[in-house]
């Protein structure tokens, strides 16, 4: 056959033409229909489901069934078709920052993404809020037919809910006190949420990553932050001393009156029992004058002799100095 190169573009295609309509092509369609069909079925029946996912048969857009991980069969030609769903996989969404790279050295992104993490506390104090969400898949049936988008529906509730959470502390509580009790009330209203639309979605975990407030504001923030911890440094101190100084105070007046109370009662005691000394005295002395009146003087000497200290008697015509019965001796005896 001679077959001359063509020297355009134009020629080369006029002899093309001419050489296809020599062919008797007809005998070959019902091959090439056959083989078509054949690859379109093996193509379109056959499929493999990964470890960590599960298949989801749709029949003319109904859901079938679930297939596990493997190699599985399904009727070709779109009578039923599969969409494959990360079961296993745990998601994670950003706010307030973006992770442009994880590692050693992690780099995030360098965009600022304010419409999301400036919020509004109870207190009407504004907080620059980043926050992390992490979700799985539990029924991949319902997310497939209840949720179009699973990925903006999470991203679009979880900032509804930690708006409202934000909204229901104070400045203060939200930087310090309450950070555990907002992750918490967060999950717990956003998987709510999610359970409620039926979404097949299960909430891992709502964790704050950095509160603080904006940039430009927090300059002031930080001082007046340091002027309230120095005013409750200064109530702190001052309850201590209060705290010291008066039990201290208490002690000694409750010494003062337990003192006061003895010396009354030593006193009252000492008066009752010289009036009933007096009253037995006086007894003795009705019923015998003279030997009570004796005993008396005796005893009344008994107590001045010895503090008399030296007695001397001196007689008339005496030549010495002679004590009186060297009582003074005994007594220091």
């Amino acid at each position: 056959m001679d077959f001359k190169i063509p020297d355009t573009p134009e020629e080369l295609f006029r002899q093309g033409s001419q050489q296809i309509s020599k062919m008797n092509i007809n005998k070959w369609v019902p091959f090439i229909i056959f083989v078509f069909v054949v690859l379109a079925t093996a193509l379109t029946s056959f499929y493999t489901v990964e470890t960590d996912e599960v298949g989801v048969i749709r029949r003319f857009g109904k859901y079938d069934r679930t297939t596990n991980p493997g190699l599985h069969w399904k009727m070709p030609l779109g009578v039923e078709k599969l969409d494959k769903v990360k079961v296993k996989r745990n998601f994670k969404e950003e706010f307030g920052f973006r992770t442009l790279e994880a590692g050693i050295k992690t780099r995030y992104s360098k965009q600022s993404f304010d419409d999301e993490s400036l919020m509004l506390t109870g207190d009407l104090n504004i907080l620059d809020v980043t926050w992390i969400v992490q979700f799985k898949v539990k029924d991949p049936m319902k997310l497939l037919f209840n949720v179009r988008n699973p990925r903006e529906t999470v991203r679009d509730l979880s900032e509804s809910v930690m708006r409202q959470v934000i909204g229901d502390s104070s400045v203060s509580e939200a930087l310090t006190t309450r950070r555990v009790v907002i992750n918490q009330k967060a999950e717990e209203k956003l998987q709510a949420i999610l359970d409620g639309y039926e979404s097949g979605i299960q909430i891992e975990h709502v964790k704050l990553q950095d509160v603080d407030p904006p940039e430009k504001v927090q300059r002031s923030f930080n001082e007046v932050n340091e002027a309230k911890q120095e005013k409750e440094k200064v109530i702190n101190q001052a309850r201590e001393a209060e705290n010291k100084v008066i039990p201290e105070a208490k002690g000694k007046a409750e010494k003062t009156i337990r003192e006061s109370e003895a010396y009354a009662l030593v006193r009252v005691k000492n008066a009752e029992g010289d009036a009933a000394k007096f009253l037995a005295t006086w007894e003795a002395y009705k019923f015998s004058k003279d030997i009570t009146r004796k005993r008396m003087y005796l005893e009344t000497l008994q107590k001045v002799i010895p503090k008399a200290g030296k007695i001397y008697v001196f007689e008339p015509g005496a030549n010495n100095i002679l004590p009186l019965l060297k009582l003074n001796e005994g007594v220091q005896q």
